[in-house]
Protein backbone atom coordinates (compact mmCIF):
# COMPACT_ATOMS: atom_id res chain seq x y z
CA UNK A 1 0.00 0.00 0.00
CA UNK A 2 1.20 3.28 -0.68
CA UNK A 3 0.70 6.69 1.67
CA UNK A 4 3.31 9.02 0.78
CA UNK A 5 1.59 10.90 -1.67
CA UNK A 6 4.78 12.66 -3.56
CA UNK A 7 4.75 16.39 -3.64
CA UNK A 8 5.40 17.07 -7.98
CA UNK A 9 4.23 19.10 -10.29
CA UNK A 10 2.52 16.31 -12.26
CA UNK A 11 0.74 15.85 -8.55
CA UNK A 12 -0.33 19.20 -8.00
CA UNK A 13 -1.57 19.48 -11.57
CA UNK A 14 -4.16 16.71 -11.38
CA UNK A 15 -4.97 17.72 -7.11
CA UNK A 16 -8.52 18.55 -7.24
CA UNK A 17 -8.83 20.26 -3.44
CA UNK A 18 -8.90 24.03 -5.34
CA UNK A 19 -12.68 22.09 -6.72
CA UNK A 20 -13.89 21.09 -3.83
CA UNK A 21 -17.16 21.85 -2.08
CA UNK A 22 -15.25 22.82 1.36
CA UNK A 23 -12.70 24.93 -0.50
CA UNK A 24 -14.32 28.14 -0.11
CA UNK A 25 -14.43 31.12 -2.26
CA UNK A 26 -12.66 32.93 0.50
CA UNK A 27 -10.28 30.43 1.09
CA UNK A 28 -9.57 30.65 -2.81
CA UNK A 29 -9.21 34.67 -2.52
CA UNK A 30 -6.83 34.81 0.35
CA UNK A 31 -4.55 31.56 -1.51
CA UNK A 32 -4.63 32.59 -4.95
CA UNK A 33 -1.30 34.34 -5.16
CA UNK A 34 0.11 31.45 -3.24
CA UNK A 35 -1.59 29.06 -5.09
CA UNK A 36 -0.51 30.39 -8.87
CA UNK A 37 3.07 31.69 -8.18
CA UNK A 38 4.90 28.94 -5.50
CA UNK A 39 7.79 26.86 -7.94
CA UNK A 40 7.32 23.06 -7.49
CA UNK A 41 11.07 22.55 -6.77
CA UNK A 42 10.23 24.82 -3.51
CA UNK A 43 7.50 22.27 -2.41
CA UNK A 44 9.71 19.36 -1.40
CA UNK A 45 10.55 21.47 1.50
CA UNK A 46 7.25 22.77 2.76
CA UNK A 47 4.89 21.18 5.56
CA UNK A 48 2.05 23.48 4.49
CA UNK A 49 0.58 24.83 1.14
CA UNK A 50 -3.02 25.32 0.66
CA UNK A 51 -4.09 22.78 -1.55
CA UNK A 52 -2.92 18.94 -2.35
CA UNK A 53 -3.45 18.68 1.72
CA UNK A 54 -2.79 14.67 1.53
CA UNK A 55 0.68 15.88 0.87
CA UNK A 56 0.70 18.31 2.86
CA UNK A 57 -0.53 19.62 6.39
CA UNK A 58 -4.60 20.47 6.53
CA UNK A 59 -5.87 23.96 5.58
CA UNK A 60 -5.39 26.76 7.65
CA UNK A 61 -8.42 28.23 6.01
CA UNK A 62 -10.99 25.58 5.72
CA UNK A 63 -12.81 24.66 8.95
CA UNK A 64 -16.34 23.17 7.65
CA UNK A 65 -16.58 20.15 5.62
CA UNK A 66 -19.14 20.97 2.84
CA UNK A 67 -18.27 17.86 1.09
CA UNK A 68 -15.10 15.65 0.10
CA UNK A 69 -13.88 15.25 -3.28
CA UNK A 70 -10.75 13.10 -2.41
CA UNK A 71 -11.95 10.39 -3.60
CA UNK A 72 -12.23 11.25 -7.04
CA UNK A 73 -8.81 12.37 -7.00
CA UNK A 74 -6.06 10.46 -9.29
CA UNK A 75 -3.57 10.83 -6.60
CA UNK A 76 -6.32 9.42 -4.06
CA UNK A 77 -6.07 6.37 -6.37
CA UNK A 78 -2.48 6.08 -7.43
CA UNK A 79 -1.62 6.24 -3.34
CA UNK A 80 -4.07 4.13 -2.54
CA UNK A 81 -5.33 6.55 0.27
CA UNK A 82 -8.60 5.47 1.84
CA UNK A 83 -9.45 8.87 4.08
CA UNK A 84 -10.83 11.92 3.28
CA UNK A 85 -11.18 15.69 4.52
CA UNK A 86 -7.11 15.73 4.65
CA UNK A 87 -7.41 19.85 4.48
CA UNK A 88 -9.35 19.52 7.82
CA UNK A 89 -7.37 16.71 9.44
CA UNK A 90 -3.80 16.69 8.46
CA UNK A 91 -3.32 12.45 7.74
CA UNK A 92 -6.54 12.56 6.63
CA UNK A 93 -9.70 12.47 8.91
CA UNK A 94 -12.72 9.90 8.06
CA UNK A 95 -12.58 6.64 5.80
CA UNK A 96 -13.72 7.59 2.14
CA UNK A 97 -17.00 6.27 0.92
CA UNK A 98 -16.21 5.18 -2.42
Amino acid sequence: MKSFVQKTSKNIERCLCLTCPSYSHECKLKNAEQNTSCATSKLQNRTHYEKMFCAFEKSNCIHTDKGCLCNKCLNFKEYDLSNCTYCLHTGGGRLCRL
